[in-house]
């Protein structure tokens, strides 16, 4: 049996008190509570202030490195007309390298952040707070290798009010996860964003991805034609 929080002290992250992830599932969001009996190893959660959830805020506000934190992005994928989601974990020093590595390693034609309103609906995570804890057992997960050889690491508890701190190894061991050496760039090392697409739609739309078709109605709208049929739906 692996160990749990319950077995090993708390640690000592910054001044937040961290207590066994498993006592307090109101501060986990569901999808990770439900998760939670499932990982190979220990998992403690701390409750923030939510308007301190953002990692920045975060890491000023309690004491926690930045190196001891890491971010879960969601990323969209564009392959044959279709689009997928999938999460990358990278410490927070770093931005996952999602136009290169990430891209080629999906077999991708195109990889960006996918819209925040996508990410919280289909995480059911909130925004601040999504977690590679509990997402959708279809995606995948980019773990750096950073973060997997990390003794403690903190990210979010699919919650703003509320972080966890696990190993490393255990986020390296969820379902769907993939270490990755070379996921996360430093930060002043990061590629220069990609030049903005030209007006004019894509002759066959193929390639054109979420909010990249020229706006013919609602400057406000969306280009979603092609997600699932339940997603937008109430």
């Amino acid at each position: 049996m692996p160990a749990t929080a319950d077995d090993l002290p708390a640690p000592a992250l910054g001044s937040l008190t961290w207590v066994p992830a498993a006592g307090r599932p109101d501060l986990l969001g569901d999808a990770v509570a439900a998760a939670l009996p499932a990982l190979s190893g220990p998992a403690w959660v701390a409750p923030v202030d939510d308007e301190l959830a953002d990692t920045a805020a975060f890491t000023e506000a309690y004491g926690v490195p930045l190196a001891a934190s890491a971010n879960c992005v969601v990323v969209a994928t564009r392959r044959a007309g279709q689009t997928s989601l999938a999460a990358c974990v990278v410490l927070a020093t770093t931005r996952a390298d999602v136009n290169g590595l990430v891209r080629r390693h999906l077999g991708a034609r195109k990889a960006s952040f996918a819209p925040q309103d996508v990410a919280v609906a289909e995480s059911g995570m909130a925004h601040g707070g999504i977690t590679p804890v509990g997402l959708p057992a279809s995606w995948p997960v980019l773990v750096d290798a950073a973060v997997a050889a990390a003794d403690l690491v903190v990210v979010g508890s699919g919650t703003r009010g509320a972080k966890l701190a696990l190993p490393g190894a255990v986020l390296a061991a969820l379902p769907g996860a993939e270490v990755l050496e070379g996921l996360g760039v430093p930060v002043e090392e990061a590629p220069p964003p990609a030049p903005a697409l030209p007006a004019e739609r894509a002759p066959d739309d193929r390639d054109v991805g979420w909010g990249e078709r020229p706006e013919e109605r609602d400057p406000d709208s969306r280009y979603l034609e092609d997600r699932p049929p339940h997603w937008g739906s109430d």
